[in-house]
């Protein structure tokens, strides 16, 4: 029974330092800002690179975790994913532009799973609401 435990215990441990080696996820680039939307006020950017940045610009921050596979597999898919959808750092390229303040307001954006290791960019329902205003704003205004 030892003896099994230690060979799991080693396959586990082998996989593990071997996915390392797959390169997706350790990548991690902060393209140049191109173009950030007119915005209404300072507040909603504010608001806007707390909640949104991270995933939604080319100013993400790529935290600790964002090395180690697979987690930094799931980082960098959703920071394509987000960059591709909307960027705030590319804002002539983003089309979706009309949906924004609807997912935030729906508590869509930011992503739930994201607030676990990002507190930071959970929003007040004053914020919350302070955003999507804004983003409003922004968006009439373009």
């Amino acid at each position: 029974m030892k003896r099994t435990i230690i060979i799991v215990f080693s396959v586990l441990v082998g996989g593990f330092l071997l996915i390392q080696l797959i390169p997706y996820g350790h990548q991690h680039t902060n393209p140049s800002v191109v173009q950030e939307p007119n915005w209404d006020s300072l507040q909603t950017r504010e608001l806007a690179q707390r909640a949104c940045f991270d995933c939604h610009s080319n100013e993400s921050v790529w935290p600790w975790y964002s090395n180690i596979a697979p987690v930094s597999w799931l980082v960098q898919r959703d920071v394509n994913d987000g960059r591709r959808r909307v960027n705030f750092s590319d804002w002539g390229r983003t089309r979706e532009t009309d949906d924004i303040p609807r997912v935030v307001q729906n508590g869509q954006m930011p992503m739930p799973i994201f607030l676990i290791m990002h507190p930071e960019a959970r929003l007040t329902q004053a914020e919350k609401d302070a955003l999507v205003s804004g983003l409003q704003a922004t968006i009439r205004g373009q």
